[in-house]
């Protein structure tokens, strides 16, 4: 007997689908801006080897690293609680986010900062420019053009991997997919709609992304002047020479 496709027994499910998509996407954006911020201090303070936090962020950066993601949802989510930390699921599942994301940009602003040239750097103090202003212009804002590529897809494949809160019961968008297919019995449609979600979410977050770049993060340089305008506007002090 053929298979009967019946995709309306989950579009019925479209406000269930919705607030899972809604809690994916704040999910990510909020763990995309704390785990930056985490990041940014992390790749910073390991670039240069500043004491004692440089050794803590080593650690840090280790133990997330080569540990799951869901195992660390998991000590979050309930070994707090047993230290009396209450926690519900949202704050579980964003701390885990903020953490295991502020890991990984952490090495890759690292990789970014330790490209800068030491000539600029000494250029940018001829120039008599504050600290301030020398850790903005010159050694972050290049470098994180330079891995901006990087840190993006990091951030896709963290939104793809918050799926995993689904598992402390996180009304996230696979949560939502289990809820649904749990009441049709339609797995087959429900999780193929499920999975072309992901698929349009992490498309329309890398063309977010590459926007954020061009747009805050490239160093745009003024286009230099044609050869015809530059030789016209020499000619007058070539000629009183």
């Amino acid at each position: 007997m053929a298979y009967q496709f019946d995709f309306g027994a989950v579009f019925g499910y479209s406000g269930q689908l919705a607030q899972g998509v809604g809690f994916t996407l704040a999910l990510t954006a909020a763990g995309a801006l704390a785990g930056g911020a985490i990041g940014i201090a992390g790749g910073v303070c390991r670039a240069w080897r500043l004491r004692p936090f440089n050794a803590l962020f080593k650690v840090y950066v280790e133990a997330i690293r080569n540990t799951p993601f869901l195992v660390q949802l998991m000590f979050v989510f309930f070994g707090l609680p047993s230290l009396g930390v209450q926690i519900n699921e949202w704050q579980a599942a964003l701390l885990t986010t903020v953490v295991n994301l502020g890991a990984y940009i952490t090495e890759i602003v690292r990789a970014g900062i330790q490209e800068t040239p030491r000539g600029q750097l000494e250029a940018a103090s001829a120039l008599a420019m504050g600290r301030w202003a020398i850790f903005r212009h010159v050694v972050l804002r290049p470098a994180l053009q330079k891995v901006w590529p990087a840190l993006s897809s990091q951030i896709v494949i963290v939104m793809l991997g918050t799926s995993v809160v689904s598992q402390i019961a996180a009304q996230d968008l696979t949560f939502a997919a289990n809820f649904i297919q749990s009441r049709n019995f339609r797995a087959f449609e429900t999780y193929l709609i499920v999975t072309a979600l992901y698929f349009a979410l992490a498309l329309l977050l890398r063309q977010l992304l590459a926007w954020v770049g061009q747009r805050f993060v490239v160093v745009r340089r003024a286009p230099a002047a044609p050869a015809a305008v530059r030789t016209v506007a020499t000619t007058p002090a070539e000629t009183a020479a």
